[in-house]
């Protein structure tokens, strides 16, 4: 059991240094940066701050930390000289980038449960796990696109400006679908006035729905993508 152990700690360590490319402290560094920075032009801006307040604090340093292992994985592999050997065992490509898109989520979970710490001292009190299960749907599915697009550019720099672009769309309709189903940032502790609550809860449940079946997809156009060794190679 023990060995077993060591065996998976060697293996978390070493995929995360490698999703990170041994820089994970710079990208632990910039999302806390970056939601100190959000906080205090709030503060100026609008000190009330409240449960859907902090939920639109947590989903951008979550992208921000989701965005260079989901849109550079494949690049860093190849420029590492990792890509032969990764599509030379059968599926074990599938393995490896799996393992890797779970961990970059759960490193994302696990600084976002540290930042809903931080802003439940300073800030406003809220149920930290449910907030953090609620913030992790967009920043699943976003990445599960960002993973999709990295296996059809095969290029971090062209994959990032992709994303860059999708995502900046999908915050712009933001706006104007901030209570429907089709919203990516739908923000379900922002309920609309007007509106009863079974409505408003057939909305969040429909979109969680609609973000957990495209990031399937996408997951699965990805890793169809994989199946063509002479794209990569």
């Amino acid at each position: 059991m023990k060995s077993y152990l060591i065996l998976v700690h060697k293996l978390v360590t070493y995929n995360i240094r490698v999703i990170f490319a041994n820089k994970f402290v710079y990208f632990a560094l910039a999302a806390l940066l970056f939601f100190a920075g959000i906080i205090t032009i709030t503060i100026f801006e609008d000190p009330n701050f409240s449960e859907e307040v902090i939920f639109g604090f947590l989903v951008f340093p979550g992208l921000l930390l989701i965005f260079y292992p989901m849109a550079y994985g494949i690049q860093n592999d190849d420029d590492s000289k990792m890509l032969e050997t990764i599509f030379g065992i059968p599926n074990y490509r599938y393995k490896v980038w799996l393992i890797r898109f779970v961990l970059a989520l759960l490193v994302a979970a696990v600084m976002l449960y540290f930042l809903g710490i931080i802003s439940n001292l300073t800030l406003y009190r809220v149920d930290i796990l449910p907030m953090l299960g609620q913030v992790m749907f967009p920043i699943t599915f976003l990445a599960s696109m960002a993973f999709m697009l990295s296996t059809k550019i095969k290029n971090g720099n062209g994959t990032a400006i992709v994303v860059v672009i999708v995502s900046f769309i999908f915050f712009v309709f933001a706006e104007e679908l901030e209570y429907s189903a089709y919203n990516v940032f739908l923000n379900p502790f922002s309920e609309p006035r007007g509106m009863s609550e079974f409505i408003w809860l057939n909305v969040i449940v429909k979109n969680r729905i609609y973000l957990s079946v495209g990031t399937l997809l996408f997951l699965l156009y990805g890793m169809f993508n994989l199946q063509y060794r002479e794209r990569f190679i």
